[in-house]
């Protein structure tokens, strides 16, 4: 029997908190150091969606610079899956969607932004980093 092991070859970092939404605030993830890595998923989980015209929208940014001063919009074809796929609605409680980087700078992060949300949205966010350079990731 061979034994596939993600584990050992994957480091996983908290993007956004668990949080309620109650309005229209983007929420920002920490930004992410792909020092060491050559792939990045964001993993984006919904709760309970209460707002029933709410939509929430996607971003990745990418730069150089450790506190992404320089950040920009990751293009199109540096992104493995798309930003409207990785968006979703009131319509989508308890789903997950996920986004890819495949670009070269070395700090990314992500930012859901609200609209016509006044109810409470839950929402969470990780990042999971792949392609190590050094392996096993402890």
């Amino acid at each position: 029997m061979k034994i596939h092991d993600l584990h050992s070859k994957i480091a996983v970092r908290r993007a956004i908190s668990p949080i309620s939404v109650a309005d229209n605030t983007a929420q920002v993830s920490q930004i992410i150091d792909r020092q060491g890595f050559t792939g990045l998923e964001f993993a984006i989980a919904t709760g309970s969606l209460a707002d029933a015209d709410a939509t929430f929208t996607t971003l990745l940014e990418h730069g150089d610079a450790a506190n992404l001063s320089d950040a920009t919009a990751v293009p199109d074809d540096q992104l493995l899956g798309t930003e409207a796929d990785a968006s979703f609605t009131f319509a989508n409680d308890d789903e997950t969607r996920k986004i890819g980087y495949a670009g070269n700078k070395r700090y990314v992060r992500l930012t859901i932004t609200p609209a016509a949300n006044a109810s409470a949205g839950l929402l969470s966010a990780v990042a999971l980093l792949g392609g190590a350079a050094d392996a096993p990731v402890v």
